[in-house]
Parts: C-alpha cells; structure tokens; sequence
C-alpha cells in the first residue's frame, strides 16, 4: 500500500493509494496530523525482544523501572531523558541487544532477557500474623518491587519483573536470593536490519540513530531514502557526522564527552527536537537544555553549513542550534536549497502525509472519479492548506493553486498544487543612517 508521498514518473501504478512528488518550483478528515513522534534502536539491559513498542512520556516518567529496568533518574536513562527532554511525546523503540539469556533461579525466572535481570532478588518468609502463609517479596536492587502473600506455591502469579516456578518451587524460608546468569545480546548488522523492518509498520516523524561506524549509518541512510522516495513515508533520520546530502538526513558534527556513552549521543536530544519542532517553527536557536556534555563548535561555522551539518555553537554561557539544516547541498532545479531547511521539509512532509491519509480515509473507493467527486477531493487538499496557512506555514495560497484532474485510467486522479513554504527568521541585513 503506498503510504503517502511515494514519487511517480509515468501512470503506471498497481497498488491503490497516493502517489506524491514534491520537487521545487522553478526560480481522516483534513486535520493536521500531530508532531512529536520519534522511533530509536536502542542497546538496553532490560526490555521486550524482537518487537517495537511504545513509550508516552508519562509512561517514561511513572514506569521507567517497569520498562527499561531502571528509574527515571538513574544515569543509564540519561539518553532516554534527552529524547523526551527534547519534546518527544510518543516513542517507538526497539531493543538492538535482545536475544540474550534471562536470569534465573530456583524461585524466578526474569521476564526479559537482559543483565538488568541479575539486579532481581526473591525473599520467602512467614507471616507473622499468620502462620501458614507466606510473603513472597521481589527486590530489584535495593527497592521492593511487590509483595504476594500466598499460602502455597501455586497461589504466587508472575509479575512484570518475574516468572514463578510454581511447578517446582518449594515454599520456604530465604532472606535473599538473587537471579543470575541474566545477559544482553550482541548487537550486529542483522538486529539493525530487523528493527529497520519492523520500524515500517509505524508512523513517526523521525528516527534517531545513535551509532558512529559508517557502514551502519550508511544502512540507515540507504533506509530511509527508500522509505520517503519509494514507499512514501516522510520521516527524518537523525546521525551523527553523515555526509548523506540528502533533505532526509540531519547530521550533527558535534559529539559528546560523557563517560561510558557513545560521543554520538547529542543525537537523542536532536531527535526530540526535530520530532516535536512545529510544522511552523524552525529549532534554528534552540538552546541545549539536556544533560550531556556536548562540545561546541565554535569556529569554520560557514563551512560547516555549508556542509549540511547542523551545528551546537556556543552563544554566551549557552549551547544552540546554529541552523536548523539537513545534509541536502547538491543543488538541482527539483530540489533547491529551499530543501536545504528542515521547516521546509517539515511542511512539505506534513502535506504528503496529511493528503494521502485524507485520500485513503475519505476517497479511495467511496467517491466517484467524475466532476462532483474530484471537486471534493479538492476541497480536502485545499483545507489542509488553508489550515496550513492559518499557521503561517504557507503563505499566498489559493485554492486556483489545486487542480484535481482525472488520470490516465478511470481510476486514477492527478493532483498538481503550488505552496509557498514560510520559513522563520534567520539572518538580518540593516543599514543604520546616523545625522
């Protein structure tokens, strides 16, 4: 199924859907879709396999432990708490390290496989008030996961850090006893590529990488020109040090100096930035307010930007974003350096994907292909931008500037449609006059 925005050349589509191309001019109901969705692969010690799923960011903030293995405010969710930091509302990770072994003991075996499940401890003792029961408790480190209070083995129900081994597990007294032999799993191109397929089946706004090796970058770059050019899902990917020079892929040169984490990880907060940032707004400014220590770039900016590359400059005490710019820098008639600006992008994605999810929800197979049908097909189009405009995202539009005409089939429709992409201020020129 063509998702919204996958390029056509001649009218020779098989599959029902919404064929886009958006290039440059030369010199369920129409309703916005919302921002602030992110996906990332992510190397965790405690976590679902082989699956995508879905973190709020109530969910990071209430259920972190439950989740990831460890609490919001430890030092492992340092990343995490930059990716929601940035604005993230709703991410899609997918654990890279999976596959490992899960802890276990005679009493309990960890619902994850992961090292995290090491950390669990089961203690069994009577109840004081009550002689023929038990109080089976689950530690993780130090803090008291669930008490269950059972007069027999089988009574004792799984919990969301462990499985039971009701069928052997003899009731009797033990202070502690902690859940061993629990590992990660190895990260590789393979659970790169595993994630990358399951990632198709979600809807976000951009997906974040935290890697430094150049094959893998150049996976996900190769990835997501697929994604936005063949199968029409408009996303951003987010790297570190990329070359890609392609409106898809923002690359940050800047890297960060935290013991124990990659120098990549400026990534996590940019993500969230670049994820949330309005379809009318532009992150050009945006000052660093995350927890990692990320080295400024404060000289050969000029270069820099001309390179594609978004850039954390120093600007009195603060860190910011010095350009809010992909890696798009090969300038052609289809694709001028309007494309160059991720507002630009954010707008012309937002369209792609808003009018494909109206023609999917509303026409595909409801209305006919004759005038009266294809006219409300443009009354659709035309009120996305018209809300657009409202924005101040696009500006001079008309609704002349949509033409919905029949296509070469009976079933086919042809869209052309002009908008004007407002992007934010960012250079001022003055000439001061003094008398």
């Amino acid at each position: 199924m063509a998702f919204g925005g996958g390029t056509w050349i001649t009218q020779n589509k098989v599959l029902p859907g919404a064929y886009i191309n958006v290039v440059s001019a030369g010199i369920a109901s129409a309703a916005l879709s919302d921002r602030g969705i992110a996906t990332m692969p992510l190397e965790l010690d405690w976590g679902p396999d082989d699956t995508v799923f879905k973190v709020t960011t109530a969910d990071m903030q209430k259920y972190s432990k439950k989740i990831f293995g460890y609490s919001y405010t430890d030092d492992k969710m340092k990343g995490l708490r930059d990716l929601f930091a940035g604005g993230t509302l709703v991410l899609y990770a997918y654990r890279l390290n999976g596959g490992g072994t899960k802890a276990s003991n005679d009493y309990a075996t960890a619902k994850h496989t992961g090292t995290r499940g090491n950390a669990i401890r089961i203690s069994i003792a009577k109840d004081v008030d009550d002689p023929e029961s038990w109080n089976v408790t689950t530690y993780l480190d130090t803090s008291r996961i669930e008490v269950q209070n059972v007069k027999k083995a089988a009574d004792l129900k799984d919990n969301d850090f462990v499985t039971f081994k009701t069928d052997t597990l003899e009731l009797a007294a033990v202070a502690s006893a902690a859940l061993s032999g629990g590992t990660n799993g190895v990260v590789n191109g393979d659970a790169h590529a595993e994630y990358l397929a399951k990632a198709e089946a979600y809807g976000f706004n951009t997906m974040g990488v935290v890697v430094t090796d150049e094959v893998t970058k150049r996976l996900y770059v190769a990835y997501v020109k697929r994604m936005r050019d063949e199968v029409g899902k408009k996303f951003q990917l987010v790297l570190y040090k990329s070359d890609a020079d392609y409106m898809g892929v923002i690359s940050t040169p800047n890297k960060t100096t935290d013991e124990g984490w990659p120098e990549a990880s400026a990534v996590y907060w940019l993500t969230g930035v670049e994820c949330s940032t309005a379809v009318n707004k532009s992150c050009e400014g945006r000052v660093y307010d995350g927890e990692f220590s990320i080295e400024p770039i404060d000289n050969d900016l000029e270069d820099y930007i001309k390179k594609g590359q978004l850039v954390f400059d120093r600007n009195d005490d603060e860190i910011e974003i010095l350009s809010d710019i992909n890696t798009h820098i090969t300038i052609t008639e289809d694709c001028n350096e309007f494309f160059c600006d991720n507002q630009t992008i954010r707008v012309v994605d937002q369209l792609a994907n808003d009018d494909a999810l109206l023609f999917k929800t509303r026409f595909r197979g409801k209305f006919p292909n004759d005038d009266p049908g294809r006219n409300s097909l443009k009354s659709g189009l035309c009120e996305i931008r018209e809300k657009l405009q409202n924005l101040r995202a696009i500006e001079n539009f008309k609704r002349d500037n949509v033409t919905v005409e029949q296509g070469e089939s009976k079933k086919s429709v042809v869209v052309n449609n002009t908008v004007e992409v407002v992007n934010a201020m960012s250079i001022m020129y003055m000439t001061t006059v003094v008398k």
